[in-house]
Parts: C-alpha cells; sequence; structure tokens
C-alpha cells in the first residue's frame, strides 16, 4: 500500500527503535525520568519558552492548555475549520467548560480585526474570553502555513486586552521549514504552543505543550487530571529526542513532494486541487466524477492507494517520511489509469 492519509502513518526509524531500547528511564510522575526531563528542556530551548511537558497526543496537549488559560463559563476564538473545534470532540466544551466563537479564516488565517471585533465586552450576558487559538499549519486549509505578521497581530489585540494565545502547532515544524526559520520565530507570537513528535517528525506517540514556567507547573497538574500521568515513559520518550534531532530539516524534502504530487494530480481530468500547497497536505476535489470522496477513496485503496475523506467530494493526500518520490510516481500511474 501506498499510504498517503496522514504523516501520522510513519513507522520509527531505526534510530528511534534503538533509542527506545536503551533509554534511560525514572518515574515521570514524580519528574524523575531523564530522557523525558531531557526532551522537555530540548523542546522548550527550541520553542523559546522556559518550560515544556511531554503529553501522549497533540489533542491532550490543546485540552490541557485550554484548561489551564481559562475558566469555566468563558468563550475561547478559534477559526472555524480549526482542529480544536473540528476533531477534538467537543472536549473544549466537556472538559473545560467554554464555548468556542468561531471566526472564518483566509487560508486557516483569521482576521486580527475580526478577532478583536470578537472579543465580548464587559457585560452580565456574555461570556469572558478567555482565550485565543491560533492552528498553524492549518490542516483544513491544507497545510496552509499562517504568515507571522498575521500572528504577530493576532498577538498584539490579544495581549492589550489581557487574552492569552495558544498555539496549536501539531505541524509546527512544517510551518517553520516552508518559512525558512526557526520554530521559536512562530512560537514567540504565543503564551503556550503544542506541537506533534508523531505527525511529520515521524516519532511513534507523543506531543510538547510549552510556556512560562507557571503554566507547565499548572498544566501538570491537569495532565494528572486527565489520566496523562506515565511512569517510565523515558522508553517513548527517546524517539521524540531523534525526531526533533534528525526530522526536522528533511520535512522539506515532504513538501517538494507533495508539490511534484500536486502537480501530478492537477494533469489529470476530474482531479481538481483545491489548496495552495505551502507543506505537505494536498486537498483534490472529485467533483467532476460521478463518485463521492468515500467511493474514490475506496477505489484507491482497491488498487494500493490509501487517502483520507475530507468532505463529500473532497480528499487529503499527505506526505511523508515513509512516502519516496518513486511510490509517489507509482500513485499518479494509478490515479490516471482509474
Amino acid at each position: 500500500m501506498i499510504d498517503l492519509r496522514s504523516d501520522t502513518v510513519t513507522k520509527p526509524t531505526a534510530e528511534m527503535r534503538k533509542a527506545a531500547y536503551e533509554a534511560e528511564v525514572g518515574d515521570d510522575v514524580y519528574q524523575e525520568d531523564p530522557t523525558v526531563k531531557e526532551l522537555e528542556q530540548t523542546a522548550a530551548e527550541m520553542l523559546g519558552k522556559e518550560a515544556a511537558m511531554f503529553v501522549t497526543s497533540g489533542t491532550q496537549g490543546n485540552q490541557i492548555a485550554v484548561l489551564t488559560h481559562t475558566r469555566r463559563g468563558n468563550e475561547i476564538i478559534v477559526e472555524q475549520e480549526s482542529h480544536i473545534f473540528n476533531y477534538e470532540g467537543a472536549a473544549i466544551s466537556a472538559f473545560a467548560g467554554v464555548q468556542p466563537r468561531t471566526i472564518k479564516g483566509n487560508r486557516g488565517a483569521m482576521d486580527p480585526v475580526e478577532v478583536e471585533a470578537a472579543i465580548q465586552a464587559e457585560d452580565v450576558h456574555n461570556p469572558e474570553t478567555g482565550l485565543i487559538c491560533i492552528e498553524n499549519t492549518h490542516n483544513r486549509a491544507g497545510g496552509a502555513v499562517i504568515p507571522l505578521g498575521n500572528m504577530d497581530a493576532i498577538y498584539k489585540v490579544a495581549s492589550a486586552n489581557h487574552i492569552p494565545v495558544h498555539l496549536d502547532g501539531a505541524r509546527l515544524f512544517n510551518a517553520a521549514v516552508a518559512l525558512g526559520c526557526p520554530v521559536k520565530d512562530i512560537a514567540q507570537y504565543t503564551d503556550s504552543v503544542q506541537f506533534c513528535l508523531s505527525k511529520g517528525l515521524g516519532a511513534p506517540v507523543g506531543s510538547i505543550i510549552a510556556g512560562s514556567e507557571d503554566f507547565i507547573n499548572q498544566a501538570r497538574k491537569w495532565r494528572k487530571r486527565l489520566g496523562g500521568g506515565l511512569r517510565q515513559v523515558g522508553i517513548i520518550a527517546a524517539p521524540g529526542l531523534v525526531a526533533l534531532r534528525t526530522m526536522v530539516e528533511r520535512l522539506a524534502i515532504d513538501h517538494e513532494n507533495a508539490s511534484f504530487l500536486a502537480q501530478g494530480l492537477s494533469n489529470i481530468s476530474g482531479m481538481n486541487v483545491v489548496n495552495q500547497v505551502d507543506t505537505n497536505i494536498i486537498l483534490v476535489e472529485v467533483s467532476e466524477r460521478e463518485l463521492t470522496s468515500s467511493q474514490f477513496a475506496a477505489l484507491l485503496k482497491d488498487h494500493g492507494v490509501l487517502v483520507s475523506t475530507f468532505g463529500p467530494k473532497l480528499v487529503r493526500f499527505t506526505t511523508h517520511y515513509d512516502v519516496n518520490r518513486e511510490s509517489i510516481e507509482k500513485a499518479l500511474q494509478i490515479v490516471s489509469k482509474l
């Protein structure tokens, strides 16, 4: 199978497996696991934050951030196609007791003027705005990179209104590579940030959240409440260290492969690439064919290619470490024949 469903499907490298086997471990709930501590310190330094914490998933990291920043009855501002709003099981409401205020973005980027207008005024009828969330890269916008100027403007609005900003940076390193800058240049416009080790970076499990020391101290209690306090977790943190040290620069290859794939797909009759391909995600509309996206995905699967459905007529192709140029060329041949 040529698996283009997601960059979460990558298998750990030989170096990651060796690191897991040899990892020095301890009880992380007591903060005694040296490998986790090294991972957290490394991540914090890369992000330009005071402290960081290992969590089991990006969703858990986002939810801990919302729980830490807000109180029940708050409202949080999110882009209407964001992962926090669409793909986390309404956890912000179920756990944190907050409601979303959605803003329609342009390629995932919210207009700072609209963000400012959405901040609730002091009124007994209104929920207080407790948090603003940005997603970079933006998944449903096709891996779009949110411009630094946009993030800067939103951060200034937030700061002027004493509202924290959280970055869902599940694919933050893809954004940094596309922009040609270190991740701290993006994270500087946030009070907290989450990124996934298990997406484009190829680690088998885990994410990082980072912020001030006070934020992380509070976040540790929320992680414990959510059942995320693990023990000898260095075994799964060690591959994350390998990912940060060896898998970042190569993301440019995934981006090149995505551009190649998008160009090839756009040359096939009935395949309409609908997004500007900034990073490793291609969104393709199959509306000219007498097939739904689910039927089209099933047809591709029968011929050895896996993709994700993203709407009634929309499918997503995602490039990653385990798919090379030869596999992409073969996938294009299969799609063309079909």
